[in-house]
């Protein structure tokens, strides 16, 4: 259940990363919306996903700088690609959290393991 709502988060935030790239939408906030649903997003994430998840985050601004300089709709595929670096971000944050919280899981367990254990 959580992997099909992590998905079509992924989906509108993808969707709404688009249409914002082309169309002013005046009354949302849209990197806000971008993130939110991006953190819905990471909780569908794997482990072994991570690195190519914080490459999209790192290359993605400097790709929309790159399509930024093709006349006419450059501009246009910026804002799209900024969007989508937007929304890795808030899946990234979820990531990470989750990862934080995993590892602190296991040195809590690891602490009442050894003072469960009395040497003789």
């Amino acid at each position: 259940m959580i992997k099909a709502i992590a998905g079509l988060a992924r989906l509108v935030a993808t969707l709404l990363a688009i249409v914002a790239g082309f169309v002013a939408i005046p009354s949302l906030n849209v990197p806000l919306v971008l993130v939110v649903l991006g953190l819905v997003a990471g909780l569908g994430y794997d482990k072994e996903e991570s690195l190519r998840l914080f490459l999209v985050v790192f290359v993605l601004p400097i790709v929309g700088a790159a399509l930024g300089n093709i006349p006419g709709i450059g501009d246009q595929l910026n804002a799209v690609a900024l969007n989508v670096a937007t929304a890795a971000a808030g899946v990234a944050a979820t990531v990470i959290a989750m990862r934080l919280f995993d590892n602190s899981k296991a040195d809590v367990s690891g602490l009442s393991s050894l003072g469960g254990s009395k040497a003789a």
